[in-house]
């Protein structure tokens, strides 16, 4: 299967496709095995604050959700995260959190610089939103390697369905070509089943990819938090989220694909059944449990009690059954 030079139409149908696809999932599955043989790689997530500036209708930190418990972790704690991650094999740190004004440049330059000074040998990613191109080089320049910003729809009009007006897909879109330009390996992706979403939304995130060329690929389906806007509206499936994992991993032979938490939260095997589909990577939480709760995107997250040894040796074994294996280096990808 060779899905490089399908047309539109083609892919919409291919997304379309109601039933279990199992050549799908096969040529997938052997794409990635190309690439990447049976190995997964592991991020140590770091959740360092739930606070945020902006209003995503579908996000359960929205600075708007007056229902929300937040806290910001100390830049020791932070450290403290590493040090256990690092102790049970995390070669990469993800530091994930809102769009929070109070971690300023020179804070988030502080805190990279140290992770950097104390582990030298792994490789530092950042997931904090939308910055000016400037402060994404100050951050780069301070040791961070990757940077994850999902575009979430390509579809500007989509896009404004989801987001409130002082949010734009094109500033989005700029964000990460800055990024790119700057020299990080570069994660962006998309939700799955998001309220208004059509399957020409999804044709036109694939496309978008194709230009943008990342080297990680996070998706997952679109989950609903009952104190947001879209309360009301319907979670995406497992089922089209595989698909859509299976399809990028055939049109990215390279990218890093996570089999996601989301995932795993509306399936009990839902990240083995994406590291099935052509995922390789999965990223169990490195934060403190009295924190895991409260960063809360979306309804029913798993894992939100789990010490960080018990999330790594529970994805060891899950990963084990789907027949692959954890692996303890830095995981770059492979152009």
């Amino acid at each position: 299967m060779n899905i490089l030079n399908f047309k539109d139409t083609e892919l919409v149908h291919l997304i379309n496709t109601n039933k279990y696809d199992e050549g799908l999932f096969k040529t997938a599955d052997g794409i990635r095995r190309e690439n990447y043989g049976t190995d997964v790689y592991i991020r140590g997530l770091i959740e360092f604050t739930n606070y945020c500036k902006n209003n995503c209708y579908y996000c359960g930190i929205r600075a708007a959700n007056t229902n929300a418990v937040r806290y910001r972790l100390t830049k020791e704690e932070i450290l403290s995260c590493c040090e256990e991650g690092y102790a049970l094999g995390f070669r990469t740190f993800v530091l994930q959190g809102g769009e929070d004004p109070y971690f300023t440049d020179d804070a988030v330059c502080d805190i990279v610089s140290s992770i950097r000074e104390k582990y030298p040998d792994c490789a530092i990613t950042l997931s904090i939103g939308e910055k000016s191109r400037d402060s994404y080089k100050a951050y780069f320049s301070a040791g961070a390697n990757r940077y994850l910003l999902r575009h979430e729809t390509a579809d500007a009009s989509h896009y404004s369905n989801l987001h409130p007006e002082n949010m734009s897909s094109i500033n989005r879109k700029r964000c990460l070509y800055d990024l790119k330009d700057i020299g990080y390996q570069v994660g962006s992706g998309f939700m799955v089943g998001s309220p208004f979403q059509t399957t020409e939304n999804l044709v036109a995130d694939l496309r978008f990819l194709q230009e943008l060329s990342p080297d990680m690929i996070g998706i997952g389906p679109y989950i609903t938090h009952k104190q947001t806007p879209f309360a009301e509206h319907k979670s995406g499936t497992l089922e089209l989220t595989l698909r859509m994992i299976a399809i990028l991993r055939i049109l990215f032979p390279y990218a890093l694909l996570p089999a996601t938490t989301a995932l795993g939260s509306i399936h009990p095997q839902g990240r083995e059944l994406g590291l099935k589909a052509g995922a390789n990577v999965v990223m169990p939480n490195l934060s403190p449990v009295r924190v895991r709760k409260l960063y809360d995107l979306y309804e029913n997250k798993i894992c939100t009690g789990d010490e960080a040894a018990e999330c790594r040796m529970c994805l060891e074994k899950r990963v084990l059954s789907a027949g692959y294996q954890i692996v303890t280096h830095r995981g770059d990808v492979k152009r």
